[in-house]
């Protein structure tokens, strides 16, 4: 939400037509490109807090399920988001046992990251029930 307003007021900075497109077409790309790396992160915290701790494969399968198979998870996406989660302090991270014996890392949500979610929860809300009022408008407004 934050990356949205901010590119509203930088919009109205720009006078000239043309450079305004430009730069209004940059700011969809960025916001597209942070939304989806902002969904997968949440949708990770999100699945910590509702099973507890998991290792990589565990999690991404889950998404995969709750996703109905929409969403494909592979290691090229996953890792790297559980990597950024673990740096901002969200997750937690100790090497375990699978059930099949493997040596694997089991991810865990903090209490940073539980506050997190529960802050982007709400930013989502928001965000959903604003376009949802945006479709439920008919083109007849009588």
């Amino acid at each position: 939400m934050e990356d949205v307003r901010a590119v509203a007021v930088s919009a109205k900075k720009h006078r000239n037509d043309e450079e305004h497109t430009r730069f209004t077409a940059r700011c969809r790309v960025e916001l597209i490109a942070r939304t989806k790396y902002g969904t997968l992160g949440l949708m990770v915290i999100k699945t910590l807090e509702a099973l507890g701790p998991l290792h990589g494969y565990r999690i991404a399968r889950r998404i995969e399920q709750i996703s109905g198979n929409q969403l494909a998870l592979n290691q090229g996406t996953l890792y790297p988001a559980l990597l950024k989660l673990q740096q901002m302090g969200w997750i937690s991270s100790k090497w375990g046992t699978s059930e099949t014996g493997r040596r694997v890392r089991i991810y865990a949500l903090t209490p940073a990251g539980r506050k997190q979610l529960h802050k982007e929860e709400a930013q989502w809300q928001r965000a959903a029930s604003f376009v949802e009022r945006f479709l439920k408008i008919s083109e007849n407004p009588s």
